[in-house]
């Protein structure tokens, strides 16, 4: 028995594959249904964003859980094995546990330390849930998980400068344009995404927002709350004309802005040129607009690449947190622990000070934090240890 993750992310897949790979929220409850019914697959959990679709799952074996979720991704979104099997990765037991805790800290984001990856963490947890798709494996390494994310922030400054996708899109954006004050901003969608763009924006100094969705009741809401104004979908071609920046991040599963819509709307701008941010996955605006003379079009890669820049002063920022996740298979087989696994607690920073342990290397060797399969506590680390709120035993 192994718990399992296979899927795609930002850094293995090209993004006109990826988009075509996600799995839309309202789809979820069916795509974890069709997992379940595999062979192979006894949990599931399905995480489906911008920048990455990865099935979380606890497998009889690791192969035939890997055959039966690439045959999953290749059926629910009609693209041929042969597309995207290059770009598949696969990682079992300590490294799937270890690569859930980075995604759900933000080390694994296009956005160093990004806060949305953890709400959709959960979220992607609480569906399964839902649908009773996780059980006593899957349930206990999705809370350590959000725990661990939650720490990370708290006790680093990884979380102190651009922290979002949507902080970053409009930090792009101004950073293109030499600045956003005095301009008019066009913000499509209205989700957290979308709310999260009319935020930066409202502190950015911008001349106005306005903000468009499919429901008009929640447009209404996030203008009147951030100080916009809400326009209808079907008014965008008129405000197109007049604003300075499109920033787009709807739910839409097809293209809601064509290559003719946008060449029509520059014909009407007075020569002013339009700068358009597309940060939504499958992408909001045909890719071809970009070519238009007049129209600026940048999507999530050109995002992460902007990310890039401050990535690597901020992962100074989380060197010691790495050594939490990293597995000790020698202190105890697992085999007479079934359906845990142990992952080292840090002896650095904080942690070792306080315990008077000159490094990592110095913390006994043999103590492990246990994920248990049914239940816990068993015994508790110090009170205000990086380990308390974990399950631990020593192992003998």
């Amino acid at each position: 028995m192994s718990v399992v993750v296979v899927g795609l992310n930002h850094r293995t897949v090209p993004l006109d594959l990826l988009e075509r790979m996600t799995v839309p929220a309202s789809r979820l409850p069916k795509a974890l249904a069709d997992l379940g019914s595999r062979e192979h697959v006894t949990e599931a959990v399905v995480l489906s964003t911008c920048n990455r679709i990865e099935v979380y799952a606890f497998a009889e074996k690791f192969h035939g859980a890997y055959q039966d979720i690439r045959d999953f991704f290749a059926e629910s979104s009609h693209v041929a094995p042969e597309e995207f099997s290059d770009y598949l990765t696969g990682l079992y037991d300590a490294d799937a546990a270890r690569h859930l805790f980075s995604v759900a800290s933000g080390l694994d984001s296009a956005v160093l330390g990004e806060h949305e990856i953890l709400g959709q963490v959960r979220s992607a947890w609480e569906t399964a849930a839902t649908e009773d798709s996780v059980g006593p494996v899957l349930n206990p390494l999705f809370r350590h998980a959000l725990e661990v994310g939650k720490r990370v922030r708290t006790d680093t400054a990884i979380s102190r400068n651009i922290t979002s996708v949507s902080q970053a899109a409009v930090a792009m954006a101004t950073e293109r344009l030499g600045g956003l004050e005095g301009r008019q901003v066009l913000v499509v969608g209205a989700g957290e995404m979308g709310e999260g763009l009319a935020r930066a924006l409202h502190s950015g100094g911008v001349a106005g927002i306005l903000v468009a969705n499919r429901t008009w009741e929640r447009a209404v809401d996030v203008a009147e709350r951030l100080g916009g104004t809400p326009v209808r979908l079907d008014d965008l071609p008129r405000h197109l004309a007049t604003v300075d920046v499109l920033l787009t991040s709807t739910g839409a599963s097809a293209v809601i802005l064509e290559h003719g819509d946008l060449a029509t709307v520059v014909g009407r701008r007075d020569g002013r040129n339009l700068l358009v941010v597309d940060i939504a996955v499958p992408r909001d605006v045909d890719p071809t607009a970009g070519e238009i003379d007049g129209v600026t079009l940048l999507d999530m890669d050109d995002l992460r690449a902007f990310a890039e820049a401050g990535i690597r002063e901020r992962q100074r920022e989380i060197t010691p947190y790495r050594p939490s996740w990293t597995p000790n298979w020698t202190a105890t087989s697992t085999s007479q622990r079934p359906g845990r696994w142990p992952l080292w607690c840090p002896a650095s920073g904080t942690v070792a000070r306080r315990y008077g342990l000159a490094s990592w290397s110095a913390w006994p060797l043999g103590w492990v934090i246990w994920i248990p399969a049914r239940r816990r506590p068993w015994r508790r680390w110090p009170p205000g240890s990086w380990a308390s709120s974990c399950t631990s035993r020593r192992s003998g």
